[in-house]
């Protein structure tokens, strides 16, 4: 037998490999393992052998499947969200679309309506319905699968009551306009590289987006302004490479543009507002 210390670091050799973080995947795995959280595995380790089910899991992260569809779970925000394939895995990098509207609606009471247009798992708008207990909102999917991530986690969050799932074409049949949008479309270039694990195993129709990346963005220009209250925001997401070319997509029909940078410093989000 192994113990936990001693599985640990074994895992965090062989998952330098498959990994940018090994030690992290390993941590996450071992407390899913054990059924605790990650802080408590490193302050007040169980004295007791490596379960069997984390050397299962090591191999899984091994052949490349990312630790959040092996945990069946990831953080973002203040929400945790059930997550599993066919659904976009939560990036720390989209938490920079719920600052962005936080601080927008600073010193109010907030956004009434939120419509979150690629909504998977229900990441953004979930995420803002916990912030603003007053909100209610939709989420807009083309994937069944997404749709049923979507509404479990609402009713797991407690937020089924102020929120719908639409399976729809972006903003297709939407005739009200919102205080808060939210979108993180697919916006990869179709032959762009990317991490280990990330085209083997999430879904090309949220990554994808065409030869150049932008093909959701051209999607998506037209229908922003009619989709906007007065006074309320649009947050977009984008890759840290394709600030210019969708601003020059997005501020249109009287819409202003900022763009925001996530916590590497990188061009992560447009974002749009009425007026200058």
């Amino acid at each position: 037998m192994t113990t936990i210390l001693r599985a640990l670091g074994r895992a965090t050799n062989e998952l330098v490999v498959s990994s940018d973080t090994p030690r992290l995947d390993a941590e996450l795995l071992m407390a899913e393992a054990l059924h605790i959280d990650r802080d408590k595995l490193i302050l007040s380790p169980p004295q007791r052998d490596a379960p069997d089910r984390f050397f299962e899991m090591v191999e899984r992260r091994k052949l490349g499947e990312p630790v959040a569809y092996i945990t069946g779970r990831r953080a973002f925000w203040n929400i945790e969200l059930h997550v599993g394939p066919g659904v976009l895995i939560p990036r720390p990098d989209s938490e920079v679309l719920i600052a962005s509207a936080l601080e927008h609606f600073e010193g109010t009471e907030g956004p009434k309506r939120i419509l979150d247009l690629g909504t998977g798992p229900g990441t953004l708008l979930l995420a803002a319905l916990d912030l603003w207990p007053a909100a209610t909102g939709l989420g807009v999917d083309t994937s069944r699968q997404a749709m049923s991530y979507a509404a479990a986690n609402a009713r797991r969050l407690d937020l089924e009551s102020r929120v719908k799932f639409k399976l729809g074409d972006w903003a297709e049949g939407i005739d009200e306009a919102f205080d808060l949008v939210l979108c993180n479309p697919p916006y990869v270039a179709k032959d762009a590289e990317l991490g280990p694990g990330v085209r083997e195993f999430e879904p090309d129709e949220a990554l994808f987006a065409g030869a150049d990346g932008l093909d959701a963005y051209r999607v998506l220009a037209p229908e922003l302004p009619r989709l906007l209250s007065p006074g309320g925001m649009a947050a977009v997401e984008i890759g840290y490479d394709q600030a210019e070319p969708v601003t020059a997509l997005l501020a249109r029909d009287g819409l202003s543009s900022r763009v925001v940078n996530d916590l590497a410093g990188r061009p992560r989000a447009v974002l749009l507002t009425w007026g200058s």
